[in-house]
């Protein structure tokens, strides 16, 4: 019972420190050439964000009219 106490207590620290930290922890893990190559290639995986992605890229600028 007091491990299962502590674990969670460390579980709710850990993730306290990565919130706090967050933009200090994704600007260090994209400033690495491999972790970036493996976030963009991971998101352009799902086909829903590469349509959008890919169609506000190649559309034009047909906003700024």
């Amino acid at each position: 019972m007091v491990r299962k106490i502590i674990s969670i207590f460390m579980l709710g620290l850990a993730s306290y420190f990565v919130f706090e930290n967050r933009y200090r922890l994704m600007n260090m893990l994209l400033g690495n050439r491999f972790f970036r190559r493996v976030a963009v290639g991971s998101i352009m995986g799902l086909p829903g964000i590469r349509s959008r992605m890919m169609q506000s890229v190649f559309s034009g600028p047909s906003e700024f009219q």
